[in-house]
Formats: structure tokens, sequence, C-alpha cells
């Protein structure tokens, strides 16, 4: 699934037309850029058509990988009646085939998106690892890894399809991506808790989803002069840092607020 053509015209209109017919999208669906413009020539002749090139928007991309896979990722977890009351022993799909689901599962994906993608696998203290390799994969990674963590909740949903113990948790990365992540995310609490304490207010972060508002709070939890709680309700919840000496302001009630991930 191509997310960058380039169209001509005889008019930059009629090139970005042209472009969006090929992607499938609207013209408020993507950013465009015009590389030449239109002229007629001398006295007619040897005239040039327009050309432009158009880029998917990052968020258009994400709900096109999204889409492209969901009906893969269905779970049907209703099981009828007598067939449940029948059931004595269950025989669920064993570690190796939920990983080869999951494995076919990214093979799927990424040929309806058209691009090559290899992996890595390995074992981690939380989970199997797929480390992602190949060109260009920012596409996948997403602002701030929404893309990223997107793919990997539905490759866990195929993995674990109907299975109600010994689920295999899948962590899907690329390049390293999540690792550079956590460390960007490290010094940030750092610098941000400095900030707090100069100037004795609170500080709010921005959106985070669990896992990185919980490496926030780790990161933070043995600084004596903090201390954080998440607020805000899915996906908007973030971290606030709080100084444990406050600037006082007149009318201000310094009541100190906990509100545990």
């Amino acid at each position: 699934m191509a997310s960058v053509v380039e169209a001509t015209g005889k008019t930059v209109a009629d090139a970005l037309k042209s472009a969006l017919q090929q992607l499938g999208c609207t013209e408020v669906d993507v950013d465009y850029e015009v590389l030449e413009e239109p002229s007629k020539g001398f006295l007619g002749f040897f005239g040039k058509d327009a050309k432009v090139k158009v880029t998917k928007k990052e968020t258009v991309v994400e709900k096109a990988v999204v889409k492209e896979v969901k009906a893969e990722a269905e779970v049907k977890t209703a099981v009828p009646a007598a067939e449940e009351k029948n059931a004595v022993v269950k025989d669920y799909p064993s570690a190796t085939e939920q990983l080869a689901r999951a494995e076919k599962f990214l093979r799927d994906v990424f040929a309806a998106m058209n691009i090559e993608v290899t992996w890595q696998q390995s074992e981690a203290e939380d989970g199997v690892v797929f480390n992602l390799e190949g060109d260009n994969l920012g596409i996948l990674i997403g602002k701030h890894g929404q893309t990223l963590d997107s793919l990997q909740y539905l490759v866990n949903l195929t993995a674990n399809r109907g299975v109600a113990e010994g689920r295999v948790r899948i962590i899907i990365d690329i390049e390293g991506y999540r690792s550079r992540r956590e460390e960007t995310l490290m010094r940030l609490a750092g610098h941000l808790a400095e900030k707090a304490c100069r100037i004795g207010e609170e500080v709010h972060l921005e959106p985070m989803n669990r896992h990185e508002r919980k490496i926030i709070h780790m990161a933070l939890q043995d600084n004596r002069r903090v201390s954080t709680y998440s607020t805000g309700d899915e996906p908007r919840r973030y971290v606030v840092i709080v100084p444990r000496r406050r600037r006082r302001r007149r009318g201000f009630d310094e009541q100190e607020r906990y509100n545990e991930d």
C-alpha cells in the first residue's frame, strides 16, 4: 500500500486528482508538494505538465494499518451454553502455535501494506520480542509509538485467540525503538522534576499510554523532592509531577493528590 506517490497533469489540480486516486484518499488526508509548475512552452509547443508529490498523513496511514488487519484479529468468545457444559478438557494452542499465529499475522499485514520487513525473535523477562527490521519503518511506529502499540495489541489478540491459560505476551519493537523511547522518557522525567522543584509548581506531561506513564512513575519513585500521580481519562490520561515544596499562593490549597494507575 503506497503512502507517497508522484503524479503529473495538465494542471496542478489534475496532477493532485490523479495522485489522490492512486492513494485512495481525499485532499484532507494528504500533504502535497508541487514539484513542477505547468508551462505552455514556446508558441504552445514543448509545454510541461504539472508534477506533484503527495504523502498520506501519518494518522491516515495508522488508520489504514488497523483497518487492513482488524478482520484478522477478531476474537470469537461466545461459546454455546450446551458445549460449555459438556466441555471437560479443552486443548489450547501451544506457545509454539501462538507464535506461529503471530508470525503469519505480521506477514499478512506487511504483504497488505506492500512493505518488506524481517524480524529477529528473542526471549525477554516480560515476553517474546519481535524486533522488526527494514527500510523506512517509521510508518509502523507513528507518533510516540501509537501505531506500534496498535500493531502489538492486534498481534497479541490474534496469537491468543481462544486461549484461556498459558497466553504468550508478544512485544513488537522496531530496531530498538522501545528501549530508546524508555531512555528518553527517563531523561524527560528527571528534567521535568527539576523544573517542578525550581518553579515550585506542578508540571503536567503530555498524554501517554499506561506503559509510558509507568516509566515516568518508576523513574521518579525514589526522588524525595517530588511525587507523581496520573489523571484524566484514556486516551488523554497523563502524569503530573508535584514538588513536595510548593510555591505558596494566596487562596491556594496545598492538598496533595494521589491517583494510581
